[in-house]
């Protein structure tokens, strides 16, 4: 049989394994409330990438921490901008949660010395002319209701879980795939949360981005605590 010669993306992985067998886990780096609210604790991630080692990125490597940049904050700012015209706590909460998850991009942005594309800009601004207008449609659309509102916030979720998947093909950094696996845990509970309190009200919603037979599996299974 032909030698299979082991892919960086399998080096990595293994590297990641290996680290956390030693005790170089991420646990502790994302606490979870009980409506699914998840947290990254900025002290426990630099800690943690600490004992990574890191290397001179690709370029789709580099790229994809810049657009995950602007996309978590779109779901902060978003989610801010509903909480100013509904009560219910889901808005504000995970609103917080999302303002650590973009804290979280920017550690990597630090720890590579890559350009902020954030640099310089206020809340609800985006240099990316793509994601200026979807904050500005979907800010509009979660005026309507707080059921549109909740819709909004299930979407942002299924976005946010496509696009970190497809940026995780690219990334052969160990130290890069522990920060997009947790903001994927991230979004698979606050999903569930916008989802769970929009079926309180009797709404609906159809994936937009990904299966449904992985968005049913996502809404059908528990919150995912910390590490």
């Amino acid at each position: 049989m032909p030698l299979r010669i082991p892919t960086r993306s399998l080096i990595a992985a293994a590297l990641s394994a290996l680290l956390i067998a030693c005790g170089s886990s991420d646990s502790g780096i994302v606490t979870v409330d009980s409506q699914g609210s998840t947290t990254v604790d900025a002290a426990a991630l630099d800690a943690t990438l600490q004992n990574y080692p890191s290397a001179t990125l690709s370029s789709a490597e580099a790229e994809g921490i810049a657009y995950m940049r602007e996309e978590e904050r779109l779901a902060q700012d978003v989610y801010a901008a509903s909480a100013t015209h509904y009560s219910l706590p889901i808005f504000a909460n995970i609103s917080a949660s999302e303002a650590t998850h973009t804290e979280a991009v920017r550690t990597l942005i630090e720890r590579y010395q890559l350009a902020d594309p954030l640099a310089g800009t206020t809340n609800g601004v985006f240099p990316t002319p793509a994601f200026q207008t979807l904050y500005d449609d979907l800010v509009a659309a979660s005026a309507v209701s707080l059921v549109e509102a909740l819709k909004v916030g299930v979407q942002i979720e299924e976005l946010d879980i496509r696009d970190i998947e497809a940026r995780k093909v690219d990334v052969d950094q160990a130290d890069i795939l522990l920060v997009y696996d947790n903001l994927l845990r991230g979004s698979r509970n606050h999903l569930r949360a916008y989802m769970n309190a929009l079926l309180a009200r009797d709404g609906s919603y159809t994936p937009q981005y990904i299966t449904q037979e992985a968005f049913d599996a996502i809404v059908n299974s528990p919150i995912e605590t910390g590490g």
